[in-house]
């Protein structure tokens, strides 16, 4: 990295990315000297930025030891509620002390802006926390009358009890590193868990910070295990192993198949956030001026690369001359780049990069896959010529139909697929949305309250919104149909997953 980036960082972001990161188990960080390691590039720059240990087979057995020792050891999931409370309370303070570190982290290994994570990545994050630490004085369970007869005057009393699942083990996505680390962590912590979790290898540095700041808010030993690696090694390693209670993933779906096969010999519990291939409906009534720069947000926020990106627009033929010349220009208007440039932290931006120079090839192929299939390149198309990085222009394609792969796979970038159609169907409507292995998030636009209401109630999808798209809410719970997963995260139903519920019945 040149000298003039180093001395743009804050000197605690520049000391922790000279590190040799290695793993943190039972609350101390372990170095393998003899470790193979893994670069960890700036997307923005393609420049290597630090150097991670790749956790072996020894690491995995001792975190998860380490998780069940601090589960079984009852220091943690015993401990009384406000305590445990107030930890997780503390731990959301420290977030928001360390925000300009997290934010410099962020925007060097996965090209964030650090104004957005200011904004919504830090705020959500602590929100989060303390969002779930309040749940932990209110897991209670029930009184439950029973339905069987008396028994020779003998009554049953019978109630039930929320237990923690036990060890977790937590693979974490490199789309929104910090913010889906914590997304999985808090209702975990909350419920009396403990954690290993695994960060993506192309974007691990935000866990690695947060594994500190968890030592030193003082965490119990074991109850937070952090583990570096590749998802098909380190990542099915742990899905494996017979000593994790419960595996929560977000990832792509076929990754996401192959961690149920990994699970199953055990039957742990598993919960998955996976693909989406979201759709957008604009119906002839919308207010376009709060549409069009809705959807162009649904899909170039970053850069297309997150599960509930509008990627599928549907648009009545009575407005898609307005809302395609719209976007056009809204696409063609936005500026490509990253807030941290080589040199050091600069400028402003509203397309940054793609995460990986194999994410650039991956989406330039979909984007010849989509012309070759017959649909119009209406603008971008290309790799952005703004020197290194991974940036790929905002692209839209129109005159697309339902068989064509760019509609039907998801691509994870900024490429919209924009398909007319002419009902007002209610029922054909919500089958044109609904045309798809997906169900993760939808939209629909339209000033007819009651008709938005019936097509939503149709849309085949964990998420719909009425003239607003991806409205995320702490807590909202947030999970997707067919094949976008298993479970939800976010709200009540977010804790859920990492309880039990046993039922104790006494003969009175």
């Amino acid at each position: 990295m040149p000298k003039s980036a180093i001395q743009s960082m804050l000197p605690s972001v520049a000391a922790f990315l000279k590190k040799r990161h290695g793993q943190y188990i039972a609350g101390a960080w372990q170095v393998d000297k003899k470790a193979q390691l893994i670069e960890v590039k700036s997307p923005a720059t393609g420049d290597v930025v630090a150097r991670i240990a790749h956790a072996c087979e020894d690491d995995v057995e001792a975190a998860v030891i380490a998780a069940r020792q601090g589960f079984e050891g009852n220091e943690w999931s015993k401990m009384v509620p406000n305590d445990r409370a107030a930890l997780l309370f503390k731990l959301a303070d420290t977030l928001e002390d360390k925000k300009y570190e997290l934010s410099q982290i962020e925007a060097i290994d996965c090209g964030f802006s650090m104004q957005m994570m200011n904004s919504i990545g830090i705020k959500l994050a602590a929100d989060q926390l303390r969002y779930y630490a309040g749940w932990v004085t209110k897991l209670n369970g029930e009184t439950i009358t029973n339905s069987r007869p008396r028994e020779d005057d003998h009554d049953f009393l019978t109630y039930t009890k929320k237990e923690p699942v036990g060890v977790v083990a937590q693979i974490i996505p490199w789309n929104f590193p910090l913010g889906m680390a914590i997304q999985k962590l808090a209702p975990a912590l909350a419920a009396g868990c403990t954690v290993v979790m695994k960060p993506a290898e192309e974007t691990p540095l935000s866990a690695l910070y947060l594994a500190s700041l968890i030592d030193k808010v003082g965490f119990p030993k074991g109850v937070f295990n952090l583990l570096n690696g590749y998802g098909r090694k380190t990542g099915a390693a742990l899905a494996s192993h017979r000593g994790v209670d419960k595996v929560a993933f977000t990832g792509s779906t076929d990754v996401g198949k192959e961690i149920i096969k990994a699970s199953s010999d055990s039957l742990k519990k598993v919960t998955l956030e996976l693909g989406g291939k979201s759709p957008v409906v604009i119906m002839p009534d919308a207010n376009l001026s709060s549409a069009i720069p809705a959807a162009a947000r649904a899909i170039f926020f970053l850069s297309g690369q997150n599960c509930m990106a509008g990627s599928r627009l549907f648009v009545h033929a009575d407005v898609h001359d307005e809302v395609v010349s719209g976007l056009k220009e809204i696409a063609s208007s936005l500026t490509i780049g990253s807030e941290f440039n080589g040199d050091g932290f600069a400028g402003q931006f509203d397309v940054g990069p793609l995460i990986s120079e194999r994410q650039v090839v991956r989406v330039l192929s979909y984007i010849d896959i989509g012309m070759a299939e017959g649909a119009t390149l209406l603008t971008g198309g290309k790799r952005a010529s703004i020197g290194v990085g991974y940036f790929v222009e905002p692209t839209i394609f129109t005159d697309c139909t339902p068989e064509m792969r760019i509609v039907r796979e998801e691509i994870f970038g900024p490429v919209l697929t924009v398909q007319k159609f002419n009902t007002v169907d209610v029922e054909e409507v919500a089958a044109l949305a609904n045309d798809s292995i997906y169900g993760l998030s939808a939209s629909v636009w339209t000033c007819d309250l009651a008709k938005a209401h019936r097509i939503a109630n149709r849309i085949k999808s964990g998420q719909v919104g009425i003239n607003v798209h991806a409205a995320i809410d702490t807590a909202v719970p947030f999970g997707g149909y067919k094949q976008s997963g298993w479970g939800r995260e976010f709200g009540r139903e977010g804790l859920e997953p990492y309880l039990e519920t046993k039922a104790i019945t006494a003969y009175l």
